[in-house]
């Protein structure tokens, strides 16, 4: 992992650092005063930043009609479920960074997930994708010592057919909401939630599929770049929004736009027509990610069932050879 800062401009760099500083200030504080024993041995072993800041792809608008900013994502890494699970400490610190955004004293927004050494190690061990995104390109802004993040450990047939099962079920059904809710949306004519919803929907049909296939989908919002990644998997998956006109191109693209034109601009616009055909398309896309997922999962299933019978037959002949001994 990395530790230096040099890819943000400069007044980042200062924000960032004057975050992880108010950040343990806070925490020094909080925790000094307290009686209970557990609260008074508690350390923030790691502070890391991960996700846009970390890869070099934020968005920085707060001038335009959308007004977006990224946020700054940091882990806390702490040494204690208890310290991590104190509540009123971290939701408070999130309310003080709020409010410090609102009076305009941070430019950047500041997002805190808190876990113990002993999680974020458990989930690389099970090359859980977040932890193993934060592992490949986070960075360091504090340590308490020099201890590095383990890399995680290759899967197992076993550990893939788990992962595969669970992402499988988990962000299908994720997609199938907000499917539901764009059906609904649609027919209320509320256009632009109505576009919001389906880019969701096949967004997380994007990350099913990834997630099944690779154990790791990217931290972004384009559907392009997720529909050009997911192509490369199967190529099933390539014809599902056919590009023979500039209508159908532009449609994608007023899809792919909506995640953030669909809430926040007033110049947004998508047609009843281009919906209607988009919503067509995602349900073609949700079959074909449906396919694509169970016939993997299905070989996954196979590859441990004869890895299950190499293990018995195996096991008989030790027991063969010591009988015959």
């Amino acid at each position: 992992m990395r530790t230096g800062l040099d890819h943000l401009p400069a007044w980042k760099q200062r924000e960032l650092r004057d975050d992880g500083r108010m950040i343990l200030e806070r925490f020094e504080d909080a925790h000094t005063r307290q009686a209970t024993q557990w609260k008074k041995k508690g350390r923030i072993h790691q502070i890391i930043l991960y996700g846009s800041h970390a890869r070099e792809d934020w968005v920085y608008e707060p001038h335009t009609a959308k007004g977006y900013c990224s946020d700054f994502d940091l882990l806390i890494v702490v040494n204690h479920k208890q310290v991590a699970e104190h509540g009123d400490f971290w939701n408070g610190l999130r309310t003080e960074f709020d409010r410090m955004r609102r009076a305009r004293r941070l430019k950047t927004p500041v997002g805190i997930i808190v876990h113990t050494r002993q999680e974020v190690h458990r989930s690389l061990a099970e090359a859980r994708y977040f932890f193993v995104d934060v592992e490949r390109e986070g960075i360091f802004l504090y340590q308490d010592d020099d201890r590095p993040l383990p890399k995680p450990r290759p899967q197992t047939p076993e550990s893939r057919l788990r992962f595969a099962r669970e992402y499988f079920s988990e962000w299908l059904a994720t997609s199938s909401d907000f499917y539901e809710t764009f059906e609904f949306s649609f027919s209320k004519e509320k256009i632009n939630n109505a576009a919001f919803q389906l880019h969701q929907s096949v967004e997380h049909l994007y990350h099913t599929v990834l997630l099944v296939k690779t154990l790791y989908s990217p931290h972004v919002h384009n559907i392009r770049y997720l529909r050009d990644e997911a192509a490369k998997l199967d190529r099933r998956l390539v014809h599902v929004w056919p590009e023979d006109s500039h209508w159908q191109r532009a449609a994608f693209n007023l899809l792919k736009e909506a995640y953030v034109k669909a809430r926040y601009s007033k110049r947004y616009a998508i047609s009843v027509g281009q919906l209607h055909w988009l919503g067509e398309q995602a349900q073609e896309l949700a079959r074909v990610v449906q396919a694509v997922c169970q016939e993997y999962i299905a070989e996954l299933e196979q590859i441990v069932a004869e890895a299950g019978e190499r293990d018995n037959l195996t096991s008989g002949e030790r027991h063969a050879a010591r009988g015959v001994g």
